[in-house]
């Protein structure tokens, strides 16, 4: 069995050397282990660094490109050398290297198909309390949208197996994690997590400039992908909602009507009319989306063949 350890970086020529070096050498379960850098665009000496610890399979990018377009080429990377299971860590040294033989495990022991590290958010220092709290229900969000309970889904320390690879597809540009998430639980892939404690914090975040930022991101992220696989669930709710909206003003007319009341309150009618029309137009949507739906599921299962076909298996 392959292990390939993959490692977005972006200028991570001070923290690098010390997660390499963290990287277990054997795993029970495991023949063999290969580290995987992709660079996304360092101007420093990331990719020398790499080289002096003994790193030969890289993915270049010479601009940057973004976390999910990395760690999509990742993806690709380990499908062409052959791996079975593929973790994904950060060059900063947030993850403990040495976890790594835990986050397989469930893999290695047919367990689960993606295994995603908590970091324990509640425990963590630098993190104020607003965005200890912003982790918990954006971890919630996803866990709904999925059907899964994952405690920190916005954590990137994962380990996935090779099937769940041929069957995930990163269309974001923002984060993977959340996507890939909702797309493993909608697609009945076995996920767990594994409890660990992160290092010190070694710099600040690259993948967005505020907090509030990466709020919006995220839940465009997650908004995205939910419309993605139940769209009528959206559509139908708020048909459901605006068609009972819309009768309200009809009954006040009717009301008014029985009792012979002065005046035609037209604006009753005039009101009722446009949300019921809204409603069937929800209603409309719901049809449309669910058949885009199903077109996107046979376009999915079109390139799981491919992957299959161009990496094997």
């Amino acid at each position: 069995m392959k292990l390939v350890v993959q490692i977005p970086c972006l200028n991570e020529e001070q923290t690098l050397a010390s997660v390499l070096q963290d990287i277990p050498k054997k795993i029970d379960g495991i023949d063999e282990i290969v580290v995987v850098i992709i660079d996304d665009g360092s101007t420093d000496n990331t990719v020398k660094i790499a080289r002096e610890h003994g790193v030969k399979d890289f993915v270049l990018h010479r601009t940057n490109m973004g976390l999910a377009r990395s760690f999509r080429d990742g993806m690709d990377k380990a499908l062409e050398l052959g791996a079975d299971i593929l973790v994904n860590t950060d060059g900063d040294n947030q993850y403990p290297s040495e976890k790594i033989t835990d986050l397989v495990q469930p893999i290695i022991k047919g367990k689960a198909e993606i295994v995603v590290a908590d970091r324990q958010t509640a425990k963590i220092a630098h993190f104020s309390p607003l965005k200890k709290i912003l982790q918990r229900f954006g971890s919630w969000v996803v866990n709904k949208a999925a059907g899964t309970d994952l405690p920190d889904a916005a954590s990137g320390f994962r380990a996935y197996s090779r099937e769940s690879l041929y069957r995930l597809n990163i269309i974001t540009r923002f984060s993977y994690c959340m996507e890939t998430i909702i797309q493993a639980g909608n697609k009945r892939l076995a996920i767990t997590s594994i409890p660990i404690t992160t290092n010190k914090k070694t710099r600040e975040s690259r993948l967005f400039s505020s907090m509030w930022q990466h709020v919006f991101e995220s839940g465009t992220a997650i908004t995205r992908a939910y419309l993605m696989y139940k769209p009528y669930t959206i559509f139908l709710t708020s048909g459901v909602i605006l068609l009972i909206l819309g009768l309200v003003p009809f009954l006040r007319y009717l009301y008014f009507l029985s009792i012979n009341s002065h005046g035609q309150h037209l604006q009753s009618l005039i009101v009722g009319m446009i949300l019921v029309s809204a409603s069937f137009l929800s209603f409309a949507l719901a049809i449309i989306a669910d058949i885009i739906r199903t077109n996107r599921i046979l376009t999915e299962e079109s390139i799981e063949q491919q992957k299959r076909t161009r990496f094997g298996g």
